[in-house]
């Protein structure tokens, strides 16, 4: 196992959850009537965001300020192109959070299923329970899909 392709990766993939709890305190904050569900799913994403951090501790690997510094400038950059295009409750804006969202949700599921591909040779990755988090990640990805394609419905069909 190269230690310094598995740090790199999965200090991508933290980034990629710390965005995602970003995107998602903002949803909560501009969809009060989503806030129950949503509220949910961010418990979820900053559990999964443990376990990543809970493997990377076992690895003995450093989160990345490089990409924690990216990750940031990313954010700032997407709520720029946001506040051109809609206004903060606006259902364009709504649509697009919860379009990367999924997107998020859809690399969060590559992670477990690589990890798990690989720590059959692995023993590094072993004892963790790959499945469950595969399980977890296809079910938020569906209750995602559903806010998204309201949201579309919403902004598109108005």
């Amino acid at each position: 196992m190269s230690k310094e392709h598995l740090s790199i990766y999965l200090n991508d993939h933290l980034a990629g959850a710390n965005l995602a709890v970003e995107i998602l305190d903002h949803l909560i904050s501009e969809a009060p009537h989503l806030s129950a569900s949503l509220t949910a799913l961010r418990t979820e994403i900053d559990e999964d965001r443990g376990e990543l951090k809970t493997l990377m501790g076992n690895q003995h690997i450093q989160e990345s300020r490089v990409r924690k510094a990216g990750g940031w400038i990313a954010e700032g950059l997407a709520e720029l192109k946001l506040e051109a295009d809609d206004d903060p409750t606006g259902g364009l804006r709504r649509l697009e959070r919860l379009e990367a969202l999924a997107i998020g949700i859809d690399g969060k599921l590559a992670l477990w299923r690589a990890l798990d591909a690989a720590a059959g040779s692995c023993t590094e990755l072993g004892g963790i329970d790959y499945e469950r988090l595969i399980q977890r990640a296809l079910d938020q990805r569906a209750r995602v899909e559903a806010l998204r394609l309201q949201a579309a419905h919403d902004a598109l069909a108005a």
